[in-house]
């Protein structure tokens, strides 16, 4: 069975790392859940905005993504929203991180949470941190890409 026409569904973005960072490179990695964490993020209670990874003790790790309590079970059952979530990964991506986060101003950034095949996965970025002048030119090309936008519809 081929990859090529897979689908999946999109259950938060992360728009604000593509505006703060500079995204090198791009994995995607399943992670490590309880059962009431996978009923929220199916309903979508899920924000990526102040999430980052790390690598710790050889093992690949997403800190500070806030799924939120799933609201219709016993509060006794559910989870700690802020809590450490392991990433599954393969040994040889955790090298290969590991050796470019040793790097200077490099981190490990969540983009987006999706599933696939029924699967909840995270495509995670390795990114540079964009200075103020890299993000007041980011928002100078995105509006003259809209102003271009408006001039071709109106022609």
């Amino acid at each position: 069975m081929s990859d090529k026409g897979e689908s999946y569904k999109v259950i938060s973005d992360n728009r604000q790392a593509r505006f703060r960072y500079e995204i090198l490179e791009t994995y995607e990695a399943g992670i490590e859940l309880k059962g009431t964490e996978v009923k929220s993020i199916r309903v979508g209670k899920v924000n990526l905005r102040d999430g980052y990874g790390l690598i710790r003790g050889g093992e690949a790790w997403l800190l500070n993504v806030h799924i939120s309590p799933y609201q219709n079970i016993n509060e006794y059952f559910n989870h700690d929203p802020r809590r450490s979530r392991k990433l599954l990964l393969h040994r040889k991506e955790i090298n290969k991180l590991t050796g470019k986060l040793e790097q200077q101003g490099l981190t490990l950034v969540p983009l987006k949470i999706y599933l696939k095949r029924g699967l909840v996965k995270v495509s995670i970025g390795l990114g540079r941190g964009k200075k103020l002048h890299d993000k007041r030119e980011t928002i100078k090309r995105r509006q003259d890409q809209r102003d271009m936008a408006r001039a071709i519809k109106r022609y």
